[in-house]
Order: C-alpha cells, then sequence, then structure tokens
C-alpha cells in the first residue's frame, strides 16, 4: 500500500479505476476510492492480534480534517486497550435499544406492518403525518401517557374523532410491538382508551344530502384539491373503497370496465367495475387534470395514476386518509377575522364552518350510501356485494364462481341515472320499480 501525506487537492483528485485501491498516509490512516467514485475513510489497525477495518465516513460529507480527528481519536483508544470498532458497536446496539419515535416508526413499519397488515402503507402515513411531526426527534422510552392524551385531543379538537381512534390504535399497537422486541421497556398507552366512542357505520346520506355535497364539493372554499373532489364523487359514482379509488391507475381501465388487482382489493381477490358515463367523465377529467399537473418545472413524464399526490415526484397515488382528511377540515373548516386571525367561539373553542352543508360523513359513508340506493331500487343482495366486491360466506364461496358483470353493469347504470336525477333537482323515478310493476301488468 502507497503511503503519502493526504491533502484537500489530492483526495480530490483521486479518480477510480476499475478496482477499488486505497491510499494510506501511516499508521492506518487509509481512504478507499471505489470503481463508482465513492471515497470512504478508514482506520485499519489490529487488536488482540486481529486486523480491524473502522469505517470513519465518506468523503467528502466527512472532510480530511474531520476523518483525522476522528482517526486520531481511535488511535488513542487502541494505545488504551481499547477496541474503537467494537466500542462502537456498543454504542450503536444502545442507541438501536433507545430509538427515536421517527426511528421506532421506521423500525414497526419494515419489521412488522409490512410483513403483517395489508394496511401497512395507511398506518405509514398516519404516523408520518400524525406522529412523527410531533414526536418525531424524542426517544420513543420518553413518551409518556399525558402526550398521548395530548397528541389525540388536539386530533379530536380539529373535528376529526375517527382520525383520533385509528391514530390511537396504531400508536398502541407499534408501542406494544416494541415492548415485545424488547426495545421499550413499557407501552405509554397504558390505561388510555379511545379518545372518541365509536360511531355507528350506518350513515348514509339522504337525496338532499348527496345533492347538496356534490354541488359543495365545487366550493372554491371547501379546501380541496380537484383530485379529492373528483375521487370522493367516484366512490359515490362506483361505490368502490376510498383506497382502492385513490389508488385507481390508467394500467386498470379498459375501456367501461376498470379492474382492480389483487393486491389492491382488499380482499385480495381480482375485481371489475362498470364504469358508467358519469364515472368515465370523473376519470377523464381526473386524468386530464393530472397530466396537466406535470407541466412543472420538474417536467416529469405521466406515471399513469389518476389520482396522483402533491407530492413533487408524483410517483405515488393520493392516500385514502387524504380523502378523510379533507372531508374533515371541509366539515369544520376554521374561520378567521379580516387579518386572517382564527376565531373562538365563547368556549373558547375555534370557531369553523361547514362548508359541505351536510352532517358529519366520511368518504367510507358514500360507498355504503350507493349501495342503500341499490338495494331501495330492487337489486337483491348477491348483486349488490358483487359491486362492492364482498367476499362470499360459507360454501357458496367454494361452488358459486359467477362474478355478475352483467348484474353489476345494469345495476351501476341504473344507479347512474338515479344520482343523475337527483342532481338535477327533480323527481326520482325508480325505474327499476317500473320494471316491475310494467311486468306484474
Amino acid at each position: 500500500m502507497k503511503k503519502t501525506t493526504f491533502t484537500d487537492t489530492m483526495i480530490r483528485k483521486l479518480k477510480p479505476t476499475e478496482s477499488d485501491y486505497t491510499r494510506s498516509e501511516g499508521n492506518g490512516f487509509t481512504i478507499r476510492v471505489m470503481p463508482s467514485g465513492s471515497k470512504t475513510w478508514l482506520y485499519l489497525y489490529a487488536f488482540d492480534g486481529k486486523r480491524r477495518k473502522m469505517n470513519l465516513g465518506s468523503y467528502p460529507d466527512v472532510t480530511l480534517e474531520t476523518a483525522r480527528g476522528r482517526f486520531e481519536d481511535a488511535k488513542r483508544k487502541v494505545k488504551n486497550n481499547i477496541d474503537p470498532m467494537a466500542e462502537a458497536e456498543e454504542q450503536a446496539e444502545e442507541r438501536r435499544k433507545a430509538p427515536t419515535v421517527a426511528d421506532l416508526v421506521h423500525d414497526y413499519i419494515e419489521r412488522h406492518a409490512k410483513r403483517f397488515k395489508r394496511s401497512w402503507a395507511k398506518d405509514e402515513q398516519i404516523l408520518n403525518r400524525e406522529v412523527v411531526p410531533a414526536w418525531g426527534k424524542r426517544k420513543a422510552a420518553d413518551v409518556t401517557k399525558r402526550d398521548i392524551l395530548r397528541l389525540l385531543e388536539e386530533i379530536v379538537n380539529r373535528n376529526a374523532p375517527a382520525m383520533a381512534n385509528n391514530t390511537f390504535q396504531i400508536i398502541r399497537k407499534m408501542f406494544n410491538w416494541a415492548v415485545e422486541q424488547d426495545i421499550l421497556q413499557h407501552t405509554p398507552c397504558t390505561g388510555v382508551k379511545l379518545p372518541s366512542p365509536k360511531l355507528s357505520r350506518d350513515r348514509v346520506l339522504s337525496e338532499s344530502e348527496i345533492k347538496t355535497l356534490w354541488e359543495n364539493l365545487g366550493r372554491p372554499d371547501a379546501g380541496m384539491s380537484d383530485g379529492v373532489r373528483r375521487a370522493l364523487r367516484l366512490i359515490l359514482t362506483t361505490a368502490q373503497r376510498p383506497g382502492e379509488v385513490t389508488g385507481l391507475h390508467t394500467s386498470e381501465l379498459d375501456g367501461c370496465w376498470w379492474t382492480i388487482p389483487a393486491e389492491r382489493a382488499k380482499n385480495g381477490k381480482t375485481h371489475r367495475v362498470y364504469l358508467s358515463g358519469l364515472a368515465l367523465e370523473i376519470i377523464n377529467q381526473a386524468i386530464a387534470q393530472a397530466k396537466k399537473s406535470r407541466e412543472t418545472p420538474y417536467d416529469q413524464e405521466y406515471n399513469g395514476y389518476v389520482f396522483p399526490c402533491h407530492h413533487k415526484s408524483k410517483e405515488k397515488p393520493m392516500g385514502d386518509t387524504a380523502l378523510a382528511v379533507a372531508v374533515g377540515r371541509a366539515l369544520a373548516s376554521p374561520l378567521t377575522d379580516d387579518k386572517g386571525n382564527p376565531l373562538f367561539t365563547a368556549a373558547g373553542k375555534p370557531a369553523t364552518e361547514n362548508r359541505l352543508g351536510i352532517d358529519h360523513f366520511t368518504p367510507h359513508d358514500l360507498r355504503r350510501t350507493t349501495a342503500t340506493f341499490m338495494a331501495s331500487m330492487g337489486f337483491m343482495d348477491e348483486v349488490i356485494d358483487a359491486v362492492l366486491n364482498h367476499a362470499k360466506q360459507g360454501v357458496i364461496k367454494v361452488y358459486n364462481q359467477y362474478r355478475y358483470d352483467v348484474e353489476k353493469q345494469q345495476a351501476l347504470e341504473t344507479w347512474e341515472n338515479k344520482l343523475k336525477t337527483i342532481l338535477a333537482g327533480d323527481k326520482v323515478v325508480d325505474l327499476d320499480q317500473k320494471r316491475k310493476e310494467r311486468n306484474v301488468a
């Protein structure tokens, strides 16, 4: 190994070759140059008769001056019979056992959620939005029960009780997992209850609410992007799950049919959705907007997501939680004075305005609404379940492999007709019922 005296100029001018090579200043202070051009500072030494290679950092992130300081510190430890690599490994282990909340979130998602939860992406979105900004840099072991309660209270106060419940359930699972893995000694969630009572999942919008919501989704002050507005309307039009709608990709479209692949479907079954004229109109508008949004300084090619996220890379679809957050915000939009200062009620709580004009609902309630209207129009449960992609129960799931495409098309076309009538404000005519009456006659 060639010995030399390091200078900034010399290190900067070291060029890569077909194989990696090293240069040494003596006493083990070394730099390694890889064929890729990356350069790494090393300390080569012997301890207890074994050769050791300690990584001191990568150049240029770690400067010559910093690397030499680390080398001198490590060399002094060797002279005092301390193995600096073993010491560094022990410190790294201690850091692993005492991670920050951001570290814990990462480990939980990678080591547990991705392996055992189909909804891991939703967990990751909620943790990164609600938890990491508040506690990310803190040691996970320092989070207290009071911290949990305060965070959940803040979410409830912004009129998002369901999100508060979801956030708590994910936090609780994450801390319980950390205890199981011996990362933490205890969980701060002990004794904490759901911050809000679970609402009965029976919310169905009336005809007047549907018309009001559809119109108010277009309000400029509703605080929603065009993508969110269209995604909510598409849920109501097709009765599909929010996450399946927001993840829609052009590769899944074939004429008037949308095929949701098994890996995106909640029940793991490929699902064909008939797209009515109204649904196609919404999708085509969303695609045009998504392509137009590519006309930015980033100048990236359209990647096919019908509802792309707002990150500058736009390589991912919009998260389904974005819909719930947008709806919650629009149902309780903060009020301000002429100078932009927040207004408060007599009780001292932030003053809000419902800019959607209907009682509280969630994006999933739109799916239930469509299913309920289909039932009221005379469609059988088997057909509605086929539209919703509900898994068949009992022995029938083995013997009945029929996919109900014809019936799904009929149900969604009939629903489109009724929806258009509702939006027009005319008297609703139940076409299916009319057909039955004619058949009886």
